[in-house]
């Protein structure tokens, strides 16, 4: 296992330094770097450095596959080189650029202005994936909790239908219920954590929402419910407590801000999440629970079919974080998400292709070598070293993987039309990981049943089609040479994976 600090000073070294970097966020397996400078980036180095599954460049935006765990010790790291960094470091290198800049021909300038412009497009298209990056930080931490209690949740279930040792079902639903009733509350915090703001202020206002006085409260002749707008109306009030905050530590003087901000904060924007924020956030969040059930109920196999399709482009551009807020939604409304186990099919699909590709081309040491380590991880839900490891750099696999994914999710979507809807418990795992947090509204049987045929269609519609035309000539000639070059030949055993992709074969470029 690499280590994370030295990882840490490596991955630094290859964007650029410090004074390169904007901005550092990560996810449960991705660190996304938002650089200053893009032509500073070493990116084969960066992709060369060991512990990096996989790093890919959009822009001004850099998203780096380290695996989960390892992400989180790396990102830390990085934050804390860059914090150690001197200041200097970025004004030397703006006054650098500056001098460079003076004298350029026309010609130079044309082209440097291309550039900014294109860079200026660059950083316009992802202020909406900053904003979804955003969202996804509050809800990421609660991931592991939300699988625990799931999973806690499953067993207290199967043993409750089972009829066994019944002394130690209730124990069991105390553990599982007991992070889920004040999920409002962590949500508030989260929230207001990321928007700027106090977590236990935000807290306070999340807190709110579940609280059983709730029930005597009456806005606009409707007297309202605890729990009611669920974790939307904590995500509305942990942001506009942050806000207020922010506003009340600008204007109060600090002599009295110890008493006048925390006690403003939690009156307005309490105030607002009562009285508006949790009457709209439960119109919401029953439109979404409404929808998507009529959704996989009236589309059936075809809704199934364009979600389990869509899901890996999804993942591939990391807007996949959008949806947790609606899965966590579904979880609050209906007590599981139907989406999740359709769009897991996209994973399943990638699996098959992965294989097809592992059997065609078994004489590839390097592919093989790619494929066997990152085969466990998407067994398991993990998706992104498959896609930034073999599928999306070959092109046509990604999309066959795509195909064998829509496939999957249109048996799930079936199943749902025929009334036994499959849903998820909790979130954060996907394919095999995803089988003991089953359930629908037929029982884990069912749910089980639809799921895992799913699964199967997935994994084979994905081996076959890449099997039969996932590699285009080019490529297939790339992968054979490689295949056919002796040990002591550069490419040998131990080295990356290195095929020459067309433009005509790369989906990665027109995404």
């Amino acid at each position: 296992m690499p280590d994370a600090q030295q990882l840490a000073q490596q991955i630094l070294d290859s964007v650029g330094g410090s004074a390169n970097i904007a901005d550092v966020e990560n996810c449960m397996t991705r660190l996304r770097v938002e650089v200053s400078s893009p032509a500073s980036v070493d990116l084969p180095a960066l992709q060369a450095t060991d512990g990096v599954m996989a790093a890919i460049a959009a822009g001004s935006n850099l998203q780096i596959v380290l695996g989960p765990g390892l992400v989180d010790r790396v990102a830390d790291g990085l934050e804390a080189l860059r914090a150690a960094a001197p200041a200097a470091a970025a004004g030397g290198a703006g006054a650098s650029s500056a001098a460079g800049a003076s004298g350029s021909s026309p010609e130079e300038l044309a082209a440097r202005g291309a550039s900014i412009k294109a860079t200026a497009r660059a950083r316009s298209d992802g202020r909406t994936m900053r904003a979804i990056r955003k969202i996804s930080a509050i809800f990421i931490p609660l991931i592991p909790a939300l699988i625990a209690c799931g999973l806690i949740a499953g067993i207290n279930g199967i043993l409750t239908n089972l009829g066994w040792v019944p002394g130690v079902t209730p124990f069991l639903g105390v553990l599982s219920s007991g992070f889920l009733s004040l999920l409002a509350v962590f949500v508030g915090m989260n929230a207001a954590k990321e928007f700027g703001g106090t977590p236990i202020l935000g807290g306070a206002v999340g807190g709110i929402i579940v609280a059983a006085g709730v029930a005597n409260v009456t806005v606009f002749g409707e007297t309202l419910a605890p729990g009611q707008g669920g974790v939307l109306g904590a995500l509305a009030g942990g942001i506009l407590a942050a806000y207020v905050e922010r506003f009340m530590r600008r204007v109060t003087p600090d002599v009295i801000a110890l008493i006048v901000v925390p006690t403003v904060t939690v009156l307005v924007a309490g105030s607002i999440t009562l009285g508006v924020l949790m009457s709209v956030a439960g119109v919401v969040s029953v439109a979404i629970g409404t929808a998507a059930t009529w959704l996989l109920a009236n589309g059936g196999a075809f809704a199934g079919f364009v979600l389990g399709g869509l899901f890996l482009p999804l993942v591939m551009t990391g807007m996949h974080q959008g949806l947790i807020p609606i899965h966590t939604t579904l979880i609050d409304q209906t007590g599981w998400t139907v989406l999740l186990p359709v769009l897991a099919m996209g994973g399943a699909g990638q699996i098959g292709a992965c294989i097809a590709l592992w059997v065609r081309f078994r004489s590839n040491a390097s592919l093989v070598r790619t494929i066997r380590g990152a085969l466990p991880a998407g067994f398991l839900g993990v998706g992104e070293p498959l896609i930034y490891g073999v599928t999306l750099p070959l092109g046509r696999p990604f999309i066959t993987a795509c195909i064998g994914g829509a496939f999957g999710g249109g048996v799930v979507g079936l199943f749902d039309q025929l009334g036994h809807s499959v849903g998820a418990i909790a979130i954060g795992a996907s394919d095999l990981s995803l089988i003991p947090l089953l359930n629908g509204s037929s029982g884990y049987g069912w749910a089980l049943l639809g799921y895992g045929s799913g699964l199967v269609v997935a994994y084979v519609v994905g081996f076959v089609a890449t099997l039969l035309f996932g590699v285009s000539a080019s490529v297939k000639a790339d992968l054979e040479a490689q295949s056919s070059a002796p040990s002591g030949d550069p490419v040998a055993p131990d080295a990356p994976l290195d095929v020459q992709v067309t433009p005509a074969d790369s989906v990665g470029a027109a995404r």
